[in-house]
């Protein structure tokens, strides 16, 4: 029986909080806190579940989040705010002695750049204090993770090349949405890509590679190569990756609306000043852009996500293996309100929180979800609606 605090009402937020209501076995108390609290009301409110409370923070600030600690005594924190809070969460879990669980990694607000050191130099204060902290556990990066654990641990001897494959076949009906967060979707689409091969890393140009590639219940789409967090762990914790590349569907009038923005400077992270006042052009664009909370009703169509993987089998003799989700939007809507892309992150954060609360994930310190057995997590993420599914020596497409 545990207590934990989600930080963070938006959409994935909404699905987490869903999820854990269905769980009381486990989540005996959940509190649900954000910047505006009148958001964690409606979403209290929606879900009417007794073991429901909710409270407001700024997670900009340690001494919010202590104090916030400190009077509900959370045995965890599930992190769902913006990555830019990551650092001040898990300084705040350290400081009041709670364990912690995001989905997505450290970045500053001021560089689009992110990767996983920031967090990782948490690692020894957390195992000294006891605490386990859980990175990524969203779907990419979190699954995607999960996947190639499992593979590595029942399928393959020697993994040696690794393809995360994440398709959006939807329609939501709209000139131009992003699936979560503006700010946070334009950034990462925006930076160079980067992909691992031989021992190094290599850059690319913002969506210089691409790629036609074929989704189960879906078909061919168009795959562009990004650099995603997931790639940088994985590759340390699985040397025997010749190869690892990250690949994500767009369509062209998606890219010719997000060619325009940047053309125009609407997608600057610097700020500028309009009428005497300083203020971020991304920051606006995403205060006019959809609000991807709202995106779920009339959304139409399934998100495929998964990991392709080649190498050297149990017996030594090479092989190739796919294994992947397919969610639909509308399904997702009916339960949660929410869309598939808020539903595939919210779930296995749930999923791993259970994991960790439940002692099959209790492992000091800060490590990526790859680090614990997958076996568990997989069987609850199934039995919570994601299935998943296996393909085994089929062309994979990808050279």
């Amino acid at each position: 029986m545990a207590k934990v605090i989600i930080i963070g009402a938006g959409g994935v937020g909404s699905v987490v909080a869903h999820k854990c209501a269905k769980h009381p076995e486990v989540f005996t108390e959940i509190v649900i806190a954000s910047r505006t609290r009148s958001k964690c009301d409606a979403l209290a409110a929606a879900i009417d579940a007794p073991n429901i409370s909710t409270d407001s923070v700024d997670a900009d600030s340690v001494a919010q989040l202590e104090e916030l600690f400190r009077r509900h005594k959370p045995d965890m924190v599930i992190n769902v705010a913006l990555p830019y809070q990551d650092l001040t969460i898990m300084e705040a879990c350290l400081s009041c002695g709670v364990n912690y669980l995001d989905t997505a990694n450290y970045e500053p607000k001021d560089v689009a750049h992110f990767e996983y050191s920031w967090q990782w130099a948490y690692r020894e204060r957390f195992e000294k204090a006891g605490l386990t902290a859980i990175l990524g556990c969203g779907f990419d990066p979190g699954v995607s993770g999960v996947f190639t654990a499992y593979a590595a641990k029942h399928w393959f001897s020697e993994m040696e090349y690794l393809d995360i494959v994440d398709c959006n076949a939807g329609n939501h009906g709209k000139a131009f949405a992003t699936n979560f967060n503006p700010e946070i979707n334009i950034r990462e689409i925006t930076q160079n890509g980067r992909y691992y091969e031989d021992g190094k890393w290599v850059t690319t140009k913002p969506l210089e590679i691409h790629r036609t590639l074929t989704y189960p219940n879906i078909g061919g789409r168009d795959s562009y190569l990004l650099y995603h967090e997931e790639l940088e762990s994985l590759v340390l914790n699985y040397p025997t990756i010749k190869r690892a590349r990250f690949w994500m569907t767009f369509g062209q009038e998606y890219l010719t609306h997000l060619r325009v923005i940047q053309d125009i400077g609407m997608a600057r992270i610097d700020e500028v000043d309009y009428n005497g006042t300083k203020i971020v052009p991304l920051q606006f664009l995403k205060a006019v852009l959809p609000n991807p909370q709202d995106l779920g009703k009339n959304y139409t169509g399934e998100t495929s996500i998964g990991c392709r993987i080649s190498g050297k089998g149990k017996d030594g003799e090479p092989m190739t293996y796919y294994i992947y989700n397919n969610c639909s939007h509308h399904e997702a809507y009916l339960e949660t309100g929410m869309q598939a892309v808020s539903y595939t992150t919210g779930v296995p954060a749930m999923v791993g929180a259970m994991m960790f609360l439940t002692g099959k994930w209790n492992k000091p310190g800060v490590h990526n979800v790859e680090e614990f057995d997958p076996d568990p997590f997989l069987a609850a993420l199934a039995e919570n609606g994601l299935p998943w599914h296996e393909i085994v020596n089929q062309d994979l497409e990808l050279d």
